[in-house]
Parts: structure tokens; C-alpha cells; sequence
């Protein structure tokens, strides 16, 4: 494990993005782990701007997320879909048949069985992960047990509480996710954990 510390969260984000973009020159056709959040959206604003002055194909690059909140499709605003699209998938050449966002409707052993279908016969490259205020990854809550594989996870309430702030009032916030299990993000071949703040 090597530990990075930085001056400030723009030094962070292009530190981040140096990493994923390695990733992307030396295996062009790589598949990215990608996390949602406040603490990535500097990475993908780095990683856009690189698009943006060349530095950077897209073009056969592949992608999974961690999670989705359990009950939002893809077209909600807060849905993490939609958060992928607009920070930036929408602005880069990837094509978007080969992002995978894990469905947040329907039935949930249903949600499941792709999400896990997708992770069975895809290697991540190289996956970012932020770490939330109670130390959960993706949406793997601290507890007695860590899941494996992807999976539905009931939301604590201090997770509900933190993500209020994007909706209109806590009620709103979903109470369940879909997400990897530790297991699957153990596996990618790369790991990127940033995190800022006291």
C-alpha cells in the first residue's frame, strides 16, 4: 500500500486522475471501477480537461460502478446514473453502452442477478473508491459482516443523514442500495482510495 498526502483536494484530484490516466495509455481498452460523490468529482473534471485537450481516448474504454440507491432509475437527478452522466460520461468519447450503472428499479433479486453477472465476466483495471463519514465503501456499511458479492444493503442512519443534503429533505433519501461486495472490489487489479477532510 502506498499513502499519498497532498497540499489540497485540486492536488488530490490530479493525482487521482494521473493514475486513471496511466491506466488509460498503457491498456487503452481498460475497464474502470468508478465511484460517485463529492470527493471524485475533481477526478473527472481532471480526467474531462484531459479529454478536452487530447491527452485522453475514451473511445474503447469500459466501466462499472460501486452502487445505485435502490428505487431511483437512471433518469432521477439524484440517482447515481445520472451523476456519472452529467460529471462525465456526457463529456468524454466512451461509449456509453460500455458504462455500467446497476439498475435501482425493479425486483431486487432481479437488480442483483445482472449486477452480478456483469462483475462475474468483467476485471477492473483500476478502481477509485471514497470512503463515507461512518467508513463505508461503496455502500458496504460498517457491521458484523461484509458481503462478498453485490448485494442490497439497508442504509444506517447516519448514511441517510450525510446523503440529505442532495435531496430535499431526509425522508426522500432512499433507505436501500445495491452494491459491490468487498470481495468484488478486492479483485480489481488497482485500487484508489481518496479521501479529504478532517
Amino acid at each position: 500500500m502506498r499513502i499519498i498526502r497532498t497540499e489540497n483536494y485540486e492536488e488530490l484530484s490530479r493525482r487521482a486522475a494521473d493514475l486513471i490516466a496511466a491506466q488509460i495509455l498503457v491498456k487503452p481498452d481498460c475497464v474502470l471501477g468508478l465511484a460517485t460523490g463529492s470527493t471524485p468529482e475533481g477526478t473527472y473534471k481532471e480526467l474531462v480537461d484531459r479529454y478536452e485537450k487530447g491527452i485522453l481516448d475514451f473511445s474503447q474504454v469500459s466501466s462499472v460502478n460501486l452502487d445505485e440507491y435502490k428505487g431511483l432509475s437512471g433518469d432521477n437527478d439524484q440517482s447515481y446514473r445520472y451523476f456519472m452522466d452529467t460529471k462525465l460520461f456526457n463529456h468524454i468519447n466512451v461509449p456509453k453502452e460500455n458504462t455500467f450503472v446497476a439498475s435501482g428499479v425493479g425486483d431486487e433479486a432481479e437488480c442483483i442477478k445482472e449486477f452480478r453477472s456483469i462483475l462475474n465476466r468483467t476485471h477492473v483495471d483500476i478502481q477509485l473508491l471514497g470512503i463515507g463519514e461512518d467508513g463505508h465503501i461503496a455502500f458496504n456499511e460498517p457491521g458484523q459482516v461484509l458481503h462478498n458479492n453485490a448485494h442490497i444493503e439497508s442504509l444506517t442512519e447516519s448514511t441517510i443523514a450525510a446523503n440529505a443534503r442532495f435531496f430535499a429533505s431526509e425522508e426522500e433519501v432512499p433507505k436501500k442500495a445495491i452494491s459491490m461486495g468487498m470481495g468484488d472490489i478486492m479483485r480489481a487489479s488497482k485500487i484508489i482510495l481518496i479521501a479529504t477532510g478532517p
